[in-house]
């Protein structure tokens, strides 16, 4: 199994038509204020063109701001952020979209996505309310204001039921996704309707690091784990979003594209599945 992605310039183009970089700095956990900021400022310096960020997180100002001092064009970026639980339904979600836009101090969004598709206060009527939502967010794309739209932690039936009233099929999917975790059904659906799978803690939450196989991979290919694992991603097809606040890893984090990790390489790390998996949260979803 090879990459087409060759390059930390290479994209892969969504099924609307509009271009993502391959890889990007997830910033879930970067603490609001200076941290946020300089972490944005120091990615983007080292060529991240792809930002990810969500309303719950509480650093969209400072990721703004950090955006505004890179001085980098900013046609040449992509910023993603997602519509947290509070704000589901057809008016909030016009609001939380407005909030997110004057917060990032930005003209339009790249990507918006739904964070979850049944969080525990609305539970009773998700798919009611995702489809108010979906609706209000493709009106912010007829209006400029998002290029592309789509979802997070969705899995088939949540898909399923969104289609049913979608005007525009959902572009991505960010899920949890990485060797231990390998969502085989839901990457396997995403592919078959077109939309891309990004990978959120597409290293694991750390018990990857020193697991034998990956270790042993990554001491092969003069890698570090986190590298192999990044690459793994790349050569599934997978936009992987690491996050880091130290420039030396952010930086670390982009030597991935040298490399090919070979296919009975790759099939010892898709062996992995289920070894240091971490729960999902109940509080958030029922799957």
């Amino acid at each position: 199994m090879t990459s087409k992605i060759q390059s930390l310039n290479d994209t892969y183009e969504l099924n609307n038509g509009v271009k993502i970089p391959a890889i990007g700095l997830g910033t879930w956990q970067t603490p609001d204020g200076e941290v946020a900021q300089k972490t944005v400022e120091d990615a983007l310096s080292l060529g991240y063109r792809l930002i990810d960020t969500a309303a719950a997180y509480g650093n969209e100002e400072s990721i703004g701001r950090g955006i505004k001092r890179s001085g980098v064009n900013r046609r040449d970026l992509f910023v993603t952020t997602k519509l947290w639980n509070d704000h589901h339904g057809y008016q909030k979600t016009k609001a939380a979209i407005d909030e997110s836009l004057t917060k990032l101090d930005l003209d339009y969004l790249d990507l918006y996505l739904i964070h979850w598709p049944n969080p525990a206060p609305v539970r009773d009527h998700w798919a009611e309310l995702n489809a108010e939502s979906w609706q209000a967010m493709e009106e912010a794309v007829q209006a400029g204001k998002i290029r592309a739209i789509g979802v997070s932690n969705f899995r088939r039936k949540h898909l399923d039921e969104l289609l049913k009233t979608a005007k525009i099929r959902p572009a991505v999917n960010q899920i949890y996704l990485n060797p231990s975790d390998m969502e085989e059904d839901v990457t396997a659906y995403n592919k078959e309707l077109g939309i891309l799978s990004e990978a959120y803690s597409p290293l694991g939450r750390g018990g990857l690091f020193a697991n034998d196989t990956v270790v042993s991979i990554a001491q092969h290919y003069d890698k570090s784990p986190a590298q192999v694992l990044l690459r793994w991603s790349l050569q599934h097809g997978f936009v992987p979003l690491p996050k880091s606040v130290h420039r030396e890893r952010l930086e670390a984090n982009l030597r991935v594209f040298d490399f090919t990790i070979t296919e009975a390489d790759m099939a010892k790390l898709d062996g992995l599945h289920g070894a240091a998996q971490v729960a999902n949260d109940p509080d958030q979803t029922d799957f």
